[in-house]
């Protein structure tokens, strides 16, 4: 008899329940109905929950977002980056202006000698601190032996500083064909000067064991942050490179000999001309080129300047 009692007494409570529990539904159902729910197909769509809502935000922002982040990328992947080669003084400062002046769609990035020339350090001596000025550019024509190693890490760094700088809107706005152009590159820096010591003996064989491996790993690392699509090679014979170096009369050059920049020319046609340098990188195995005769004074030559630039706006264009 009691059992029955409970029984009917648990039964009533459990329907209580179901009936306050289906009531509540039914007001956050017409709740959520009058504040712009919808219903599809005929069928009652549940009431969100907030988490439901805050998947729903991130549905509708990211596809924002992410369109915005691609068509950035794309934009940036239409920017060319190609890099002016060629010897010590043989008018890549030069052809560079030309190139700024000849097209709004052509970005040049300035070899960062400037850097090299004035290197900042703080060291402390006793309670007051001191700044000291290095040119490490002069120091490694006084000293080679000694600093080549040490310029040619931080060339390289200041090199990939150049070539990592984002395009300018200029470029990505264009409509045209947008291009970037280094004096000179990352590659250069180990395929042509830090090699270059190496074979002279002014670098040794675990600093340039060093110098490579640290060197393909930051390539490999920024990957196509600094791939190139395109090579400018200014070629010249090293006596004319010789007489611009002597015309120009940067100060630390002074004690360049002409057999110094005959091995760099050497191998400037090594890795561009004759394809014989031994490249780590596959992209770079195929890069096009563009050769033009430096030899020439396209600087006062009107006549060569317009040639150049036609040259160069139709490598640009199948690049």
């Amino acid at each position: 008899m009691m059992s029955a009692l409970y029984g009917c007494v648990f039964f009533n409570c459990v329907s209580k329940l179901r009936k306050q529990t289906a009531l509540t539904q039914v007001r956050r159902f017409v709740q959520w109905k009058m504040s712009g729910g919808l219903i599809r197909g005929g069928n009652t769509a549940t009431p969100p929950t907030i988490v439901a809502m805050a998947n729903r935000k991130r549905n509708l922002s990211f596809p924002s977002s992410r369109c915005l982040s691609k068509s950035a990328e794309e934009a940036k992947a239409r920017v060319k980056r190609v890099s002016i080669e060629g010897n010590i003084a043989v008018g890549k400062s030069t052809f560079a202006k030309l190139l700024q002046s000849a097209c709004s769609d052509w970005e040049v990035m300035a070899e960062p000698v400037s850097k090299w020339q004035n290197i900042r350090s703080e060291t402390s001596k006793g309670t007051e601190p001191q700044s000291t000025v290095s040119n490490l550019l002069q120091m490694m024509y006084q000293d080679p032996q000694r600093w080549s190693y040490t310029f040619q890490t931080y060339s390289c760094m200041s090199r990939l500083r150049t070539q990592l700088q984002p395009p300018p809107a200029r470029l990505l706005n264009s409509e045209g064909t947008p291009v970037q152009v280094y004096e000179r590159s990352v590659y250069s820096d180990r395929y042509i000067f830090a090699l270059n010591m190496f074979e002279l003996g002014c670098i040794n064989t675990t600093e340039w064991a060093v110098y490579q491996d640290w060197h393909s790993l930051l390539v490999e690392q920024f990957g196509h942050q600094v791939e190139l699509e395109g090579i400018i090679y200014l070629r010249a014979p090293a006596k004319k490179c010789m007489e611009r170096l002597k015309k120009r009369g940067r100060a630390e050059e002074k004690g360049v000999k002409l057999d110094y920049l005959d091995k760099l020319h050497v191998q400037h046609e090594r890795w561009l001309v004759e394809k014989s340098t031994e490249i780590h990188f596959e992209k770079l195995k195929q890069i096009p080129v563009l050769e033009l005769d430096a030899s020439v004074e396209f600087k006062s030559d009107p006549v060569v300047r317009e040639q150049f630039i036609t040259k160069v706006k139709n490598f640009f264009s199948a690049l």
